[in-house]
């Protein structure tokens, strides 16, 4: 047990050095507007990259469900914010799609 204890302490200081150097480094020093400024864009980019793929191959057979799904929230998003509107309305625009497609045979 004693063993356990010790292993789990070294990977939570393992794993907690490399996140707390960057914070510290950074925390002291003023960074220059243009990187201050490309780094809030960071998190929208990886989301992105993580999102969109996922989107494109969740439906292989009829990517117009996704592209209308996509293009929905995106337009929502824009105009009016929020994420619960454009997550929902996109999930209902994937779904009419779908069952169009299925019904009218599209």
């Amino acid at each position: 047990m004693n063993n356990v204890l010790i292993l789990i302490f070294g990977m939570a200081l393992v794993t907690y050095i490399p996140r707390l150097l960057p914070f510290l480094i950074v925390s002291k020093s003023k960074l220059p507007d243009g990187l201050r400024q490309f780094l809030t864009f960071i998190p929208y980019t990886a989301l992105g990259a993580l999102i969109i793929p996922g989107v494109f191959n969740s439906i292989p057979e009829l990517p117009l469900a996704a592209i209308m799904a996509i293009l929905f929230a995106t337009i929502y998003a824009w105009k009016k914010g929020g994420i619960i509107v454009p997550v929902l309305g996109s999930i209902g625009v994937a779904f009419a799609v779908l069952y169009l497609n299925n019904f009218l045979g599209l």
